[in-house]
């Protein structure tokens, strides 16, 4: 639970924008306080470079530093508000924490502010007065080195600004996420059989519908995550059977069923608060255990782009190359087995698979179905499910891409007005079907005219 949990929250802080901030304001903040300590006590190196001017000298610098500081650190923080605003009108409110989790504007800002205390905490320090005359020449000279990297850095924020609105960054960061989620998710390596059968060493008792009961939510939110050893220990304790009846990203309210208990008879509502408690909820979904987050993200974005409003098939033909790419290595991994059994090999929960099919309905059909009248578009939907195929490993997986370009053929039928667009259509779904019926197939043959 632990790590999960260290999870959760190292995930909520790299999604803040104070947390790194802060820290390197603090580092700063404790720099200051150390070089002035040097400082005061003479043991200061006498470098050539280090800066050698008087009180009012040293003073009009550190303040000038400072107010600049503060300036600029203010005029980036409404350039990011104004790129987030952006964001969420271009591609979606739910791309808003991508970036935020940003970590060169996170820097940016750290930067401005460590800069600007540093220079105020050694400001203070600095006396004019005629016996006792204090100007910290280290600290002094540390705070012009501060002012160069800052501007160093603020001209990495114009360009790094620019760059984080423009789609081809925001698509290839959702595929990103993607891509880490499937190694997460699905760490078994490629090309090797499945590790776990798929069906129980040891059998579901066959009274188990009879004997179970329910264990409802104590929590209203988005399921985050699941805390697969924390739910063995729990079970294993309480010595009984749990048959999980959620996931992650779905939304639960208080009195959702998450769980069945077996046997009733050790059912407590000390057990289902326990149940719970290794339940990780929150205010909106997390690609932690929700492989469906990132590809309805890019979903997100392609629907955006073939809308009327937009109009922009290329946007939406570079999320379909990013979710063709995605799920072809999906189908290459071994799908975890939903039964896990304790150290006497005896079942102690089933968790509620993740099902291949569902995830193609969420990244396919609703671009088919805004996309039946662009013929771009649908040919490069014909383009990734020819990819996939390429890479499947069972006949299932053969099954619903076959399923997926059949409904693909068949909207492009009523949605394409012209009959040319209706025959390059038909062409390529002839030529998807002949890759999903070959065992040996390879893509340069499918993109021959």
């Amino acid at each position: 639970m632990k790590n999960t949990k260290l999870a959760k929250y190292w995930d909520a802080l790299r999604s803040s924008y104070w947390f790194l901030p802060t820290l390197i304001a603090g580092v700063d903040f404790a720099l200051a306080l150390g070089l002035l300590e040097i400082d005061r006590s003479g043991k200061a190196p006498g470098w050539w470079w280090l800066y050698t001017g008087g009180p009012d000298g040293a003073r009009s610098m550190l303040s000038t530093i400072a107010s600049s500081m503060a300036t600029v650190a203010g005029t980036a923080f409404s350039i990011t508000i104004v790129a987030l605003q952006l964001a969420a009108s271009n591609f979606g409110p739910r791309l808003l924490r991508n970036f935020m989790q940003d970590i060169g504007n996170q820097v940016v800002l750290g930067t401005f502010i460590g800069t600007f205390l540093y220079c105020l905490l050694v400001l203070r320090n600095i006396r004019s007065e005629d016996f006792n005359q204090f100007v910290p020449q280290l600290s002094v000279t540390i705070g012009i080195g501060l002012a160069i990297v800052s501007v160093l850095v603020l001209i990495y924020f114009i360009h790094h600004a620019s760059t984080i609105i423009q789609a081809a960054h925001v698509i290839e960061g959702a595929s990103q996420e993607f891509d880490r989620a499937i190694d997460r998710l699905f760490p078994e390596q490629i090309g090797q059989r499945a590790q776990h059968d798929q069906k129980p060493i040891k059998g579901i008792p066959n009274d188990f519908e009879a004997r179970s009961t329910s264990a409802f939510s104590l929590h209203k939110g988005y399921l985050q995550a699941i805390d697969d050893d924390e739910l063995m220990q729990i079970a294993c304790q309480a010595d009984v059977l749990l048959w999980l009846k959620t996931q992650p990203g779905r939304y639960l309210i208080e009195g959702s069923p998450i769980a069945l208990i077996y046997p009733k008879e050790h059912y407590s509502p000390a057990l289902t608060k326990r149940i719970n408690q290794a339940l990780i909820f929150g205010k909106e979904r997390t690609e932690q255990q929700d492989i469906a987050f990132p590809i309805e993200q890019l979903v997100e974005i392609a629907l955006r782009a073939i809308s009327p409003a937009v109009n922009d098939p290329f946007t939406a033909i570079r999320c379909i190359d990013r979710l063709g790419a995605g799920f072809s290595q999906l189908v290459q991994r071994d799908w975890p087995s939903p039964y896990r059994y304790d150290k006497l090999h005896q079942l102690r929960v089933i968790a509620e698979p993740i099902k291949l099919e569902s995830l193609f309905d969420r990244a396919f059909s609703p671009i088919r179905q805004y996309a039946q009248s662009d013929s771009a578009v649908t040919l490069h939907l014909l383009d990734a499910i020819a990819l996939i195929a390429l890479h499947t490993k069972t006949p299932n997986q053969k099954r619903i891409l076959r399923h997926h370009a059949a409904m693909i053929w068949r909207g492009s039928q009523q949605g394409l007005s012209e009959e040319c667009d209706r025959a390059d259509v038909e062409q390529r779904y002839q030529q998807v079907l002949q890759i999903l019926n070959s065992e040996n197939s390879f893509i340069s043959e499918f993109r021959q005219p």
